[in-house]
Protein backbone atom coordinates (compact mmCIF):
# COMPACT_ATOMS: atom_id res chain seq x y z
CA UNK A 1 0.00 0.00 0.00
CA UNK A 2 1.45 3.29 -0.87
CA UNK A 3 2.40 5.71 2.06
CA UNK A 4 -0.35 8.90 2.51
CA UNK A 5 1.08 12.17 3.33
CA UNK A 6 -1.47 15.08 4.53
CA UNK A 7 0.08 18.83 4.28
CA UNK A 8 -2.28 21.28 5.37
CA UNK A 9 -2.84 24.95 3.76
CA UNK A 10 -2.32 22.81 0.67
CA UNK A 11 -4.18 25.23 -1.61
CA UNK A 12 -1.21 27.49 -3.00
CA UNK A 13 2.42 28.78 -2.02
CA UNK A 14 4.48 25.61 -0.19
CA UNK A 15 1.80 23.94 0.89
CA UNK A 16 0.66 23.26 -3.00
CA UNK A 17 4.58 22.36 -4.51
CA UNK A 18 5.11 20.23 -1.39
CA UNK A 19 1.60 18.26 -2.33
CA UNK A 20 2.89 18.11 -6.00
CA UNK A 21 6.25 17.11 -5.14
CA UNK A 22 5.29 14.38 -2.10
CA UNK A 23 2.39 12.88 -4.81
CA UNK A 24 5.71 13.02 -7.84
CA UNK A 25 7.82 11.10 -5.35
CA UNK A 26 4.87 7.87 -4.79
CA UNK A 27 3.19 9.07 -1.84
CA UNK A 28 -0.96 9.21 -1.79
CA UNK A 29 -1.51 12.98 -0.71
CA UNK A 30 -4.52 14.12 0.94
CA UNK A 31 -4.54 18.09 0.53
CA UNK A 32 -6.25 20.45 3.36
CA UNK A 33 -6.79 24.00 3.05
CA UNK A 34 -10.53 26.40 2.97
CA UNK A 35 -10.17 26.68 -0.39
CA UNK A 36 -11.75 24.21 -2.27
CA UNK A 37 -11.87 25.02 -5.92
CA UNK A 38 -8.06 25.61 -5.63
CA UNK A 39 -7.95 22.36 -3.92
CA UNK A 40 -10.28 20.52 -6.71
CA UNK A 41 -7.77 22.21 -9.44
CA UNK A 42 -4.77 21.04 -8.00
CA UNK A 43 -6.54 17.21 -7.94
CA UNK A 44 -7.21 17.67 -11.50
CA UNK A 45 -3.80 17.93 -12.27
CA UNK A 46 -2.23 15.63 -10.09
CA UNK A 47 -4.51 12.13 -9.46
CA UNK A 48 -2.77 11.33 -6.43
CA UNK A 49 -3.86 13.87 -4.68
CA UNK A 50 -7.10 13.66 -2.58
CA UNK A 51 -8.65 17.40 -2.04
CA UNK A 52 -10.08 17.78 1.49
CA UNK A 53 -11.90 21.04 2.72
CA UNK A 54 -9.71 21.59 6.02
CA UNK A 55 -9.46 24.43 8.62
CA UNK A 56 -6.90 23.96 11.28
CA UNK A 57 -9.04 26.31 13.04
CA UNK A 58 -11.86 24.67 13.33
CA UNK A 59 -11.63 21.01 15.83
CA UNK A 60 -14.69 19.72 14.31
CA UNK A 61 -12.90 20.44 10.87
CA UNK A 62 -9.65 18.66 11.74
CA UNK A 63 -11.31 15.63 13.64
CA UNK A 64 -13.39 15.02 10.43
CA UNK A 65 -10.17 15.17 7.90
CA UNK A 66 -8.76 12.43 10.77
CA UNK A 67 -11.54 10.19 10.60
CA UNK A 68 -11.21 9.85 6.63
CA UNK A 69 -7.99 8.32 6.68
CA UNK A 70 -7.24 4.78 6.94
CA UNK A 71 -3.34 5.48 7.33
CA UNK A 72 -1.19 8.62 8.16
CA UNK A 73 2.51 8.13 6.81
CA UNK A 74 3.38 11.71 6.78
CA UNK A 75 2.18 15.31 8.60
CA UNK A 76 3.21 18.25 6.85
CA UNK A 77 1.99 21.06 9.45
CA UNK A 78 2.45 24.17 6.78
CA UNK A 79 -0.80 25.81 7.31
CA UNK A 80 -0.09 29.50 9.09
CA UNK A 81 0.41 33.11 8.06
CA UNK A 82 1.48 36.77 9.24
CA UNK A 83 -0.83 39.76 9.96
CA UNK A 84 0.40 43.17 10.07
CA UNK A 85 3.73 44.95 10.69
CA UNK A 86 2.76 46.93 13.21
CA UNK A 87 4.81 47.87 16.50
CA UNK A 88 4.12 45.52 19.65
CA UNK A 89 3.08 48.74 21.13
CA UNK A 90 0.22 49.17 18.59
CA UNK A 91 -0.30 45.21 18.08
CA UNK A 92 -3.75 44.34 16.94
CA UNK A 93 -5.19 41.45 20.07
CA UNK A 94 -7.23 39.96 16.74
CA UNK A 95 -4.20 39.35 14.61
CA UNK A 96 -2.86 37.87 17.38
CA UNK A 97 -5.22 35.64 17.93
CA UNK A 98 -5.41 34.81 14.28
CA UNK A 99 -1.91 33.86 14.16
CA UNK A 100 -1.57 31.55 17.01
CA UNK A 101 -4.64 29.60 16.35
CA UNK A 102 -3.57 28.95 13.03
CA UNK A 103 0.44 28.52 13.22
CA UNK A 104 0.75 27.24 16.20
CA UNK A 105 -2.98 25.62 18.05
CA UNK A 106 -3.44 24.38 14.16
CA UNK A 107 -0.28 22.51 14.44
CA UNK A 108 -1.45 21.61 17.67
CA UNK A 109 -5.13 20.12 16.51
CA UNK A 110 -3.43 18.44 13.57
CA UNK A 111 -0.48 17.06 15.78
CA UNK A 112 -3.18 15.35 18.31
CA UNK A 113 -4.97 14.19 15.81
CA UNK A 114 -2.93 12.54 13.18
CA UNK A 115 -0.32 10.84 15.69
CA UNK A 116 -1.61 8.35 16.60
CA UNK A 117 -1.56 7.20 12.68
CA UNK A 118 2.46 8.39 13.08
CA UNK A 119 3.01 5.77 15.23
CA UNK A 120 1.15 3.18 13.91
CA UNK A 121 2.93 3.47 10.48
CA UNK A 122 6.31 2.37 12.24
CA UNK A 123 7.79 5.06 10.56
CA UNK A 124 5.76 8.49 10.81
CA UNK A 125 7.46 11.68 9.51
CA UNK A 126 6.21 15.26 11.47
CA UNK A 127 7.29 18.01 9.69
CA UNK A 128 6.70 21.66 10.98
CA UNK A 129 6.66 24.65 8.60
CA UNK A 130 8.00 27.41 10.94
CA UNK A 131 10.15 30.38 9.65
CA UNK A 132 13.50 32.00 10.55
CA UNK A 133 10.92 34.47 12.74
CA UNK A 134 11.02 31.78 14.93
CA UNK A 135 14.29 31.99 15.15
CA UNK A 136 15.71 35.76 16.14
CA UNK A 137 12.88 39.11 16.02
CA UNK A 138 12.96 41.66 14.37
CA UNK A 139 10.81 45.03 14.05
CA UNK A 140 7.83 45.11 13.15
CA UNK A 141 7.22 41.05 13.65
CA UNK A 142 5.94 40.86 16.70
CA UNK A 143 3.04 38.91 16.37
CA UNK A 144 4.31 36.69 13.64
CA UNK A 145 7.71 36.63 15.76
CA UNK A 146 5.73 35.10 18.77
CA UNK A 147 3.79 32.70 16.91
CA UNK A 148 6.87 30.91 15.26
CA UNK A 149 9.31 31.08 18.16
CA UNK A 150 5.58 29.10 20.16
CA UNK A 151 5.90 26.44 17.48
CA UNK A 152 9.70 25.68 16.90
CA UNK A 153 9.70 25.57 20.94
CA UNK A 154 6.27 22.91 20.95
CA UNK A 155 8.57 20.81 17.70
CA UNK A 156 11.37 20.68 19.74
CA UNK A 157 9.44 19.15 23.05
CA UNK A 158 7.49 16.99 20.37
CA UNK A 159 11.34 15.75 19.81
CA UNK A 160 12.06 15.12 23.10
CA UNK A 161 8.54 13.20 23.95
CA UNK A 162 8.53 11.64 21.07
CA UNK A 163 12.48 9.77 21.35
CA UNK A 164 11.70 6.32 21.13
CA UNK A 165 8.80 6.09 18.84
CA UNK A 166 8.57 5.55 15.35
CA UNK A 167 7.86 9.00 14.41
CA UNK A 168 10.68 11.49 13.15
CA UNK A 169 9.88 15.28 14.22
CA UNK A 170 11.46 17.66 11.42
CA UNK A 171 11.52 21.52 11.28
CA UNK A 172 11.85 23.46 8.08
CA UNK A 173 12.54 26.93 8.65
CA UNK A 174 12.20 28.93 5.30
CA UNK A 175 13.72 32.53 5.36
CA UNK A 176 12.71 35.15 2.76
CA UNK A 177 10.58 33.03 0.33
CA UNK A 178 7.97 34.78 -2.56
CA UNK A 179 4.55 33.08 -2.51
CA UNK A 180 1.53 34.09 -4.16
CA UNK A 181 -0.23 35.67 -1.08
CA UNK A 182 2.04 35.58 2.05
CA UNK A 183 3.02 39.00 1.95
CA UNK A 184 -0.40 40.49 0.18
CA UNK A 185 -2.03 38.77 3.31
CA UNK A 186 0.40 40.17 5.67
CA UNK A 187 0.08 43.84 4.40
CA UNK A 188 -3.60 43.31 4.15
CA UNK A 189 -4.06 43.09 0.18
CA UNK A 190 -1.84 45.79 -0.81
CA UNK A 191 -0.17 44.12 -3.09
CA UNK A 192 2.12 47.44 -4.10
CA UNK A 193 3.90 47.60 0.10
CA UNK A 194 3.84 43.61 -0.71
CA UNK A 195 6.13 43.79 -3.51
CA UNK A 196 8.52 45.98 -1.59
CA UNK A 197 9.38 43.19 0.19
CA UNK A 198 11.02 41.44 -2.36
CA UNK A 199 12.43 44.99 -4.04
CA UNK A 200 16.16 44.47 -5.79
CA UNK A 201 16.62 40.49 -4.27
CA UNK A 202 18.18 38.85 -6.50
CA UNK A 203 16.89 35.59 -5.97
CA UNK A 204 14.23 35.18 -2.77
CA UNK A 205 13.10 31.41 -2.18
CA UNK A 206 10.37 30.00 -4.24
CA UNK A 207 7.61 27.75 -2.96
CA UNK A 208 9.27 25.11 -5.02
CA UNK A 209 12.79 25.56 -3.21
CA UNK A 210 11.19 25.08 -0.19
CA UNK A 211 9.45 22.11 -0.55
CA UNK A 212 12.13 20.58 -2.45
CA UNK A 213 13.55 20.65 1.33
CA UNK A 214 10.35 19.39 2.81
CA UNK A 215 10.24 15.88 0.55
CA UNK A 216 14.61 15.49 0.54
CA UNK A 217 13.72 15.39 4.44
CA UNK A 218 10.62 12.74 4.33
CA UNK A 219 12.08 10.92 2.33
CA UNK A 220 15.65 10.63 4.25
CA UNK A 221 15.76 6.91 5.45
CA UNK A 222 14.02 6.32 8.69
CA UNK A 223 17.08 6.25 11.15
CA UNK A 224 18.22 9.74 9.85
CA UNK A 225 16.18 12.79 11.33
CA UNK A 226 16.82 15.83 9.81
CA UNK A 227 15.98 18.17 13.59
CA UNK A 228 16.50 21.81 11.91
CA UNK A 229 16.61 23.01 8.80
CA UNK A 230 17.14 26.47 8.12
CA UNK A 231 16.85 27.23 4.47
CA UNK A 232 17.98 31.42 3.03
CA UNK A 233 18.27 32.74 -0.34
CA UNK A 234 21.87 33.59 -0.75
CA UNK A 235 20.67 37.38 -0.46
CA UNK A 236 19.61 37.26 2.77
CA UNK A 237 22.59 37.09 5.42
CA UNK A 238 19.82 36.89 8.68
CA UNK A 239 16.15 38.62 9.44
CA UNK A 240 17.47 41.97 8.47
CA UNK A 241 20.27 41.34 6.26
CA UNK A 242 19.20 41.19 2.73
CA UNK A 243 21.13 42.26 -0.23
CA UNK A 244 19.48 44.41 -2.59
CA UNK A 245 20.42 45.13 -6.10
CA UNK A 246 19.32 49.02 -7.30
CA UNK A 247 19.24 50.50 -11.06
Amino acid sequence: MRKTAVVTGASSGIGEATARRLAAEGFEVVAGARRRDRLDKLASEVPAIRPVTLDVTSQESVDALASSLERCDVLVNNAGGALGMEPVARGDVGDWQQMYDTNVLGSLRMTRALLPGLVASGDGVLVMLTSTAGLSAYEGGGGYVAAKHAQRSMTETLRLELVGEPVRVVEIAPGMVKTEGFAVTRFRGDEERAAQVYDGVPGPLSSDDVADAIVWAVTRPAHVNIDRMVIRPRAQAAQHRVHRVRD
